[in-house]
């Protein structure tokens, strides 16, 4: 995380008494909160490969769902408005701080008028982390030409199709099915003939 962002965080662990691990990357989420549960205090993980910026918020999203917890129990909603609230709350040191650039920053800003479950949901607020990561390993799905044929991480390849509203429309070639995908999922572009 940013260095100016670690005092804090640090005080949070201690004050909170919760165990905060990074893990391993998960496909499936950047982080996550548990709360206490038996002799067990609350839980919080976070991604090891997720640039500094985005290793913050996610910290942030999943602090915020803690002290949601701490006031409600499992009375409210995961990401309701006490949820929004808790997160606005605890964003707002690093903001005082200036520890994001003023990419990530203003990208926040605009998501914190109605955050979501997830940053990534936030294509203003995705596009502004990722250009912070360390290294474009593969292409974003929205800047390949239509009909472009790439595969994904899991090695099934697609043909891109038609964007429709948010999402783009891509047709597996391995079973013929049919996709839809974040403009920002990262894909690897197949050579043609392949």
């Amino acid at each position: 995380m940013p260095q100016a962002a670690a005092a804090v965080i640090a005080r949070w662990i201690d004050y909170f008494q919760c165990e905060f691990k990074i893990s391993k990357s998960r496909a499936t989420k950047l982080g996550d909160y548990r709360h206490p549960f038996k002799n067990s205090g609350h839980k919080i993980s976070v991604n090891n490969n997720l640039n500094p910026y985005a290793f913050l918020v996610t910290t942030v999203h999943e602090f915020a769902h803690l002290l949601t917890w701490n006031d409600h129990k499992n009375k409210v909603k995961p990401h309701g408005a006490e949820w929004k609230n808790n997160f606005k709350r605890m964003m707002s040191p690093f903001l005082e701080q200036n520890v994001f650039p003023e990419d990530v920053r203003k990208a926040i800003l605009i998501y914190l008028s109605n955050p979501s479950a997830s940053s990534c949901t936030d294509l203003q607020l995705s596009r502004a982390l990722k250009k912070h990561d360390p290294e474009l390993r593969s292409s974003r799905l929205e800047e390949i030409p239509l009909n472009t044929l790439f595969t994904i991480k899991d090695g099934r390849k697609f043909k891109k199709g038609e964007r429709l509203r948010k999402r783009y429309r891509c047709v597996c070639l391995d079973n013929g099915n049919t996709y839809l995908f974040n403009p920002l999922a990262e894909v690897t572009l197949l050579a043609t003939g392949t």
